[in-house]
């Protein structure tokens, strides 16, 4: 079945290999941007004034929104606090009007989210999209965030897309990139804190998945598999042929990062893909070394390939 997508936040990494998978499973996009268009597929908006065009939501059979502040850009100043909760909930609160007051809304809204939700841990159970919201800024942003669709929820199906971190060429993996290239590649505190990945290839196929299954609410995007923050550093080390040997305490990434240290680099989230899996979904990519050659645009050989070759 094809749609017509309406796609805002299209000029990111994720956005953009979004927008390439919608459109080579043969759905129509047109792209929504805050700067004046530049070819017929591009239509201005401008969500901080709540104003979404009207003929865009009349046309779309689905909106992916993927709009809002980096949070890979570190540290979170208070006034960058601010503007990372309020580019979410801004965005989002007019997109839901605009799909509320339309004449046909679209059969599907996916709304970009985050693991954040689930706070800090340390967790001694797995999270799937029924457990409880955590603590912290960023669990209470998630929360505020998704929050702002509910105007919509009455008219269309609103999917949360409770994404992990994003393993791709740009976004959380650069600085461990940059720190192995100098031959450091950090863990963070103890490094047994569980970090839910998920490969690019994969973040795309799932949401374009999510339009044409009967799912709603929160849907976490993870692979399957609960590495910890030292199995990435050591990853990315791995790929890059680099030594894998410094450790960070702690209370140093606290005096340095503040609250950005303990919501996204030492919070503990054993996310699982409950919903996204039960929907039928299958991840292409399941190992992390895997996802991280990917990430780098090299092909990956599993172990037991290596091993077959060896005399």
């Amino acid at each position: 079945m094809t749609m017509r997508v309406l796609l805002s936040g299209a000029s990111g990494m994720i956005g953009t290999a979004v927008r390439m998978r919608v459109r080579d499973m043969g759905h129509e996009v047109r792209l929504l941007v805050r700067r004046p268009p530049r070819h017929s597929l591009e239509v201005q908006w401008d969500p901080s004034s709540g104003t979404v065009p009207s003929g865009q939501i009349e046309w779309a059979d689905a909106v992916i929104s993927l709009s809002g502040a980096s949070l890979s850009r570190l540290p979170w100043s208070a006034a960058y606090r601010r503007e990372i909760l309020s580019s979410r909930v801004r965005s989002t609160s007019a997109m839901a009007t605009a799909i509320a007051a339309s004449q046909h809304p679209p059969t599907v809204w996916a709304n970009a989210s985050a693991v954040g939700y689930y706070g800090r841990g340390p967790a001694l159970d797995p999270f799937d999209e029924e457990s409880a919201q955590g603590t912290g800024f960023l669990a209470d942003a998630v929360a505020e965030w998704e929050a702002a669709t509910a105007p919509a929820r009455e008219s269309t199906r609103v999917v949360l897309l409770r994404s992990g971190v994003v393993l791709g060429p740009m976004g959380a993996l650069t600085p461990l990139t940059l720190a192995a290239r100098f031959d450091v590649s950090p863990t963070f505190g103890s490094g047994a804190q569980r970090w839910p990945w998920v490969a690019l290839t994969d973040e795309a196929r799932a949401i374009e998945h999510i339009l044409t299954v009967d799912v709603s609410g929160p849907v976490n995007i993870v692979a399957p598999a609960l590495n910890t923050q030292s199995d990435v550093a050591d990853a990315v080390a791995r790929q890059l042929r680099r030594p894998s040997w410094l450790r960070i305490a702690a209370p140093l990434m606290r005096a340095g990062l503040g609250v950005a240290a303990d919501d996204m680099l030492l919070a503990d989230q054993p996310v699982i893909p409950q919903k996204l899996e039960d929907s039928g979904f299958e991840f292409e990519i399941v190992e992390l070394d895997q996802a991280i050659a990917a990430a780098y645009g090299r092909t990956w050989t599993p172990p037991a390939a290596l091993d077959a070759t060896r005399p």
